[in-house]
């Protein structure tokens, strides 16, 4: 059964990998720890990416729900 609402499909996501791209079309790749209800989200062994290709590790980042255009869940 397909979640719900959206922030069931984010509890869904909780341990596992996505992918966030935000506003500045930079993409983050890590695992989802926790979220609020604004969509701020924390990331954990995180990547940031342009263009495909892995520019800097990260570690722990977060990064505001407002900036967010897209998060991949699969």
């Amino acid at each position: 059964m397909e979640p719900a609402r959206p922030l069931d499909a984010l509890n869904k996501a909780r341990d596992k990998r996505i992918l966030v791209e935000l506003k500045n079309n930079k993409q983050y790749i890590g695992k989802l720890k926790s979220f609020d209800i604004h969509i701020n989200i924390v990331l954990e062994d995180a990547e940031e990416r342009v263009n495909g290709e892995v520019t800097r590790k990260l570690g722990v980042v977060f990064i505001r729900g407002d900036t967010i255009t897209i998060i991949s869940t699969d």
